[in-house]
């Protein structure tokens, strides 16, 4: 008997194919795409939407969920912006913080008179002597007895 023969293993390393890329990539759709392909089903019969999914290479799921972004208003958002600076969102406590600081300086205002008055009438007592007569006569009372 004869002992079979291998093939000659190759030394040579094979070329990869052009038309398979190494690693393959997620497909992205731009919102344009999303809308026409929505526009299309929603135009389509029944029977005709599974032609569109797989024409376009899509499953069920790709357009409920494109579906929620559109009624959701998300398509819209994805569209390109003006290009410049970003205005910031708006503070919807703005108006409140800026009453409350205008109370604030008023308020501190106020005190700063009030402390004024009661420093005044702390160093000078014998300047109300004058102004009420009543409490220099019930004092002069008082010192009598």
């Amino acid at each position: 008997m004869s002992t079979p023969t291998l093939p000659p293993v190759s030394t040579t390393v094979s070329t990869p194919d052009p038309e398979v890329s190494e690693r393959p990539q997620r497909r992205t759709f731009s919102v344009a795409d999303k809308l026409r392909v929505l526009e299309e089903i929603d135009r389509a019969g029944p029977k005709e939407i599974g032609a569109i999914l797989r024409r376009e290479g899509l499953y069920s799921s790709n357009v409920t969920r494109w579906r929620r972004q559109r009624d959701g208003g998300q398509l819209r958002g994805l569209a390109p912006a003006k290009p410049g600076p970003k205005t910031p969102p708006a503070n919807p406590l703005k108006s409140d913080v800026e009453r409350l600081e205008r109370e604030h300086a008023r308020l501190r205002e106020r005190l700063t008179r009030a402390e004024a008055v009661i420093d005044l009438q702390k160093n000078f007592p014998t300047c109300w002597d004058f102004r009420c007569p009543r409490w220099t006569t019930a004092r002069a009372n008082d010192d009598r007895h």
